[in-house]
């Protein structure tokens, strides 16, 4: 980001990485994170799937993933809310839902090659890419914080064998837990996740909580444009 962002200011250019600036027929921007894992000294991808032809285990992710996929998967959909700060960090991030036919997920699911699904589920019995991509990160994320939360949900989820359950063929109808819509709310299911506190730390989760917050209160002393818009005039 810092690389784009000055060479575009050495051209008289202004680079920027907010998700949804205020611009006229601009589309937010998401930053979606492909995943999978590599046994320590090997090469083959551990979330592929080796079974042979006609051989289909029991549930839907076992389709397309070996089951340390499976139940990565599984922590990834389990501690969604509790990582959804550090995926998405800002204030500006969240109006990313608030948009129809954005392609932004909405609930806590998953799908196979889905870009509606929060996570995005890319694999085949012998297909060394298979991966699950993350969906509801943006492009203010910190990167180390947004990958190691993915790292301990996922090392949850195969420490305790989740079960994702089944794909949605249509996401954004599916009945599933809903993703936080503001930071507000995802502040709140971070600083409540074991998980994350257990895999950050306890103090570190809690001055990032605290960061935040204070963030948030600067955001809700100041008056938008949108109630400059709506209420200057009305009344």
């Amino acid at each position: 980001r810092n690389a784009a962002k000055q060479i575009m200011r050495r051209n008289g250019l202004h680079a920027t990485f907010m998700c949804r600036p205020n611009l006229p027929n601009v589309m937010a921007s998401g930053w979606h994170l492909h995943q999978s894992l590599a046994k320590r000294g090997e090469s083959e991808n551990a979330f592929m799937r080796a079974a042979a032809a006609g051989d289909v285990p029991a549930g839907d992710a076992g389709r397309y993933l070996a089951d340390t996929g499976v139940h990565f998967l599984g922590g990834l959909l389990a501690h969604a809310a509790g990582y959804s700060a550090f995926a998405t960090p800002t204030i500006n991030g969240y109006r990313r839902y608030h948009r129809p036919n954005a392609l932004a997920p909405n609930n806590v699911i998953w799908g196979v090659d889905n870009r509606g699904a929060m996570l995005r589920v890319i694999g085949a019995p012998g297909d060394p890419a298979s991966r699950i991509e993350n969906r509801i990160g943006e492009p203010a994320a910190n990167p180390y914080l947004y990958m190691a939360s993915q790292i301990y949900a996922g090392l949850d989820g195969l420490a305790n064998a989740r079960d994702p359950g089944p794909a949605a063929d249509t996401p954004y109808d599916a009945k599933a837990p809903k993703l936080p819509t503001t930071l507000e709310h995802a502040v709140a299911a971070l600083a409540a996740s074991e998980v994350m506190r257990a895999g950050f730390g306890a103090d570190f989760v809690d001055w990032f909580v605290r960061i935040k917050n204070f963030e948030l209160a600067r955001f809700n002393a100041e008056v938008t444009e949108w109630e400059q818009r709506e209420y200057f005039d009305l009344f």
